[in-house]
């Protein structure tokens, strides 16, 4: 049985419509009139024990949504949900000492308190013993590099040291299943790489399974192989990374490196394929994927080639186009 095991999951929110001007404020004291959006529309996946899954999506495609479902802090329109054998939303003691939520973007420790006091609070509600106690803290602030700041104000520490330590309040307690909502935003390039290094150490060594949504494609490539992205509420793909280039990314960029000293004769490039970039010595092509052999090799035929390079079209750039794709809702 999927550790995580979603069937047909939906959320309805309804929201008051305001009439404009002061006829319509007038107008809603006695009649209101109101709209039902649908953040989730009928999700469902499952997520075997151990694995890294991102979730993908633009704002306000349901991820977040869907992610407090699963922890329980949204109830479902209509749908059922199975995480470690307990229904999210019935909040089971249970099921809420299993399971972590960290959103990148609201906080959990107290804001005028070192961190240590928040992690000793937290020691507290879950009963754990005190010799387990610094044994996590002091492990996993090792592995964050925080050992020094554990003691400082939380308003006082900068916004990668402040998400280091809500890392460890989340996974103080050793959660089996942790959900992850833009932990890297706003963070900069070597606390980045610092979370992701921590995210993938700790998934391998304790097996957590782990579902992370994040706006940077790098958290995604380097942590998660499977990826389910979401659109308009719906799960519009659910499989490997590497399988959206093969369905959605029919080209590859096939770059051409000559020699600037002995000109190019008049060719029509854009027989090969689309022209992404052209400078002295430098050509670059969207070339379709059945098409590659051929156009490398008449370009080797017509070019003082000095170095040819086939690349796959980055992933963030495949995603991209999709979230950009317009359908009908």
């Amino acid at each position: 049985m999927p550790l995580i095991d979603v069937h047909g999951l939906t959320r309805t929110f309804r929201s008051y419509k305001k009439q404009p001007g002061l006829s319509g404020a007038i107008r809603g004291l006695w009649k209101r009139d109101y709209e039902e959006v649908s953040a989730v529309r009928d999700v469902t996946f499952q997520i075997e024990e151990g694995e890294f899954v991102g979730f993908l999506g633009h704002n306000g495609a349901g991820k977040t949504t869907t992610l407090k479902m699963l922890s329980g802090l949204v109830y479902p329109t209509s749908g059922r949900a199975s995480v470690l054998g307990y229904v999210p939303w019935e909040r089971a003691d249970g099921y809420r000492r299993q399971f972590a939520l960290l959103l990148g973007q609201k906080n959990q420790l107290w804001w005028d308190l070192p961190a240590m006091d928040s992690f000793e609070l937290n020691a507290r509600i879950y009963g754990m013993e005190r010799a387990s106690f610094e044994r996590t803290v002091t492990q996993l602030s090792e592995m964050l590099h925080i050992q020094g700041k554990l003691r400082t104000a939380v308003r006082e520490l900068s916004l990668g040291e402040r998400m280091k330590c809500e890392l460890i309040a989340a996974l103080l307690h050793q959660p089996k299943v942790l959900f992850l909502d833009e932990p890297t935003i706003g963070l900069d390039v070597v606390s980045q790489k610092t979370v992701r290094e921590f995210l993938r150490e700790h998934n391998r060594t304790h097996k957590t399974t782990i579902l992370l949504t994040s706006h940077y494609m790098a958290d995604i490539q380097e942590l998660c192989a499977r990826v389910i992205i979401i659109d308009k509420g719906r799960i519009f793909f659910d499989g490997q990374l590497t399988e959206i280039l093969d369905r959605f990314a029919d080209f590859k960029i096939v770059t051409i490196q000559f020699d600037p000293a002995k000109p190019a004769l008049m060719v029509d490039f854009e027989r090969f394929g689309e022209i992404v970039e052209r400078d002295e010595g430098t050509l670059r092509l969207r070339v379709k994927r059945d098409r590659v052999l051929a156009s490398c090799k008449a370009l080797l035929d017509e070019l003082p080639v000095m170095d040819i390079d086939i690349a796959e079209v980055p992933v963030e750039e495949v995603i991209r186009q999709l979230f950009q794709r317009q359908e009908p809702a």
